[in-house]
């Protein structure tokens, strides 16, 4: 059995570092938004873009945690090394891929922009972002080896430093200071690539020891040690993709959701994206117990345990529902200030409507919590036995055969913010069925990860 100390020791750096990720970009946003109503506009569609592309390989070099958390359990140190640098082998590739994608998206912002102006703004964010791309897959596969050993504590000490140079660089660089131009949103950018480098660097010096030269072995040894590498590259390539895809399709989906949202009045439109805001916040740090869900899955596999893996995922999830019970009763307790966070001023008329379609949004979140936590910690676990192909493939059905399906019939036949939401709840209990379902049939077990 996984003791919960054990479980709680590597998820609540995990958790507390995903809410820190969700806290740097609202003050992003708000910067821009004191800069520049025109850069705010532009920074949502630049950065959606720029993530379907990064999500998927993020989400690839990341699935070399998944061999490490495995090899760590079974006690394999080489195997464990090899699958470090494996992932590190990915990332290089795949920022060159990020690279090269960067010019057709620039053509799809402008083609779709309202005016020229925006169209700059939203170029002038997404260029540096797809060009630091490598930066983001070396610092996805440096935090899967630490999370894959169980050092979460230390990611989440660096992950905290970037985002404070981050934040700090933020106002300096898009507004100016001294002898520093001006840049605008083309700043935020080069704030968050900067905070990314120095948290590379970190992680660089202090998994060092992954790079040190074997200069004692045999040629023998050095051959198979290099077909070794190579058939956990593509291991990694072969069950990462699927997870990959997960990520940038799941991003698309909601792209196309918020985008048909768009289409409502502009009051509607706005309690929408101040509502989702706020369920941002919510599910991040279960992205992070969604992690060390996968992580401890994986270990205990690696060790032989069965039991031990269900084990794991029966109590993560246990606590990440006790989590999100914890924030709905405390944002339904505070939805009235929250709300008036985002609502108008100086239209009373307006404001009014705000809080009470945000009130409706608010309870209507609230009741696919608990079906998404689920969904999203046993996603993370059938991760980690390598049952990634199910989970890419159920969630794209559901997206794409259902929810945006029904979505589209919304838009023609009841087309009110209310109804719109309604098809996200349907959606989201049907994937946590499937995913409760797969979870429960144990046909993971046959999978050979390794």
């Amino acid at each position: 059995m996984v003791p919960y100390s054990q479980i709680l020791k590597l998820i609540w750096p995990l958790a507390l570092g995903m809410l820190n990720n969700a806290v740097m970009q609202f003050v992003d946003r708000s910067f821009l938004a004191r800069e520049s109503m025109l850069s705010l506009e532009a920074a949502l569609p630049a950065s959606v873009l720029a993530w379907v592309v990064l999500g998927f390989f993020q989400s690839l070099v990341s699935y070399s945690g998944v061999f490490v958390a495995r090899f760590h359990g079974a006690g394999d140190a080489s195997n464990l090394r090899r699958a470090a640098q494996a992932g590190l082998f990915v990332a290089l590739p795949a920022g060159l891929v990020t690279i090269a994608l960067s010019f057709p998206g620039q053509n799809l912002l402008g083609l779709v922009a309202k005016t020229p102006e925006l169209a700059a703004r939203q170029c002038d964010y997404f260029q540096p972002v797809m060009w630091g791309g490598i930066l983001v897959y070396c610092h996805m596969a440096f935090t899967a080896y630490f999370t894959g050993i169980g050092h979460t504590r230390r990611l989440f000490w660096i992950n905290l430093c970037g985002n404070i140079v981050n934040i700090a660089l933020d106002p300096i660089l898009i507004f100016g200071w001294g002898p520093i131009p001006a840049l605008s949103i083309r700043g935020a950018a080069y704030a968050t690539l900067f905070s990314l480098f120095l948290q590379n660097l970190t992680l660089f010096v202090m998994a060092r020891h992954l790079f040190r030269p074997v200069v004692d072995q045999a040629r023998e040894a050095i051959k198979a040690t290099r077909e070794g590498f190579f058939r956990l590259v593509g291991r990694i390539l072969r069950f990462g993709m699927a997870s990959g895809g997960y990520t940038a399709l799941n991003i698309l989906s909601f792209v196309i959701f918020v985008f048909i949202t768009g289409r409502t009045d502009d009051v509607d439109f706005a309690v929408s994206n101040a509502c989702l805001a706020v369920n941002y916040l919510l599910m991040a740090p279960i992205e992070g117990i969604a992690i060390g869900a996968q992580t401890l899955v994986s270990n205990q596999l690696g060790k032989g345990s069965l039991e031990g893996a269900k084990c794991a995922a029966r109590r993560t999830l246990t606590i990440a529902i006790s989590t999100i019970t914890i924030l709905c009763i405390g944002v339904l307790i505070l939805r009235e200030p929250i709300l008036r966070l985002y609502a108008p001023e100086g239209v009373p008329e307006q404001t009014a409507r705000f809080m009470e379609v945000g009130r409706g949004l608010i309870w209507m979140m609230m009741a696919w919590q608990l079906f998404d936590v689920t969904d999203v910690v046993l996603g993370g676990a059938l991760k980690g036995t390598g049952d990634t192909r199910f989970v890419f493939a159920w969630m794209t059905f559901c997206a794409f055969c259902i929810w945006i399906p029904l979505v589209v019939l919304v838009w023609r036949y009841a087309f009110t913010i209310q109804a719109l939401w309604m098809t996200t709840i349907v959606y989201v209990v049907i994937v946590c069925a499937g995913e409760v379902i797969r979870w429960r049939s144990e046909r993971w077990r046959s999978i050979k990860l390794v």
